[in-house]
């Protein structure tokens, strides 16, 4: 279960990673400070997605504990 959460960390955690860097950049904060933030802040939001989503893979049975 834990591969199985890493990974979905690495797809999850860098799609949101790349939506708070758009984020951050449509909101005008072009320089390396906005971008990275947008970037960490979209990182550590996806954690808690990440526990969603195997979360629910886990109750309709797709993953089994182990």
């Amino acid at each position: 279960m834990f591969m199985l959460a890493s990974f979905l960390n690495i797809i999850i955690g860098t799609s949101m990673a790349g939506i708070g860097v758009i984020i951050a950049l449509v909101a005008g904060y072009d320089g390396t400070a906005g971008v990275v933030t947008g970037a960490a802040a979209g990182f550590v939001l996806s954690l808690p997605v990440t526990w969603l989503v195997l979360r629910q893979l886990m109750k309709l049975g797709a993953v089994q504990k182990n």
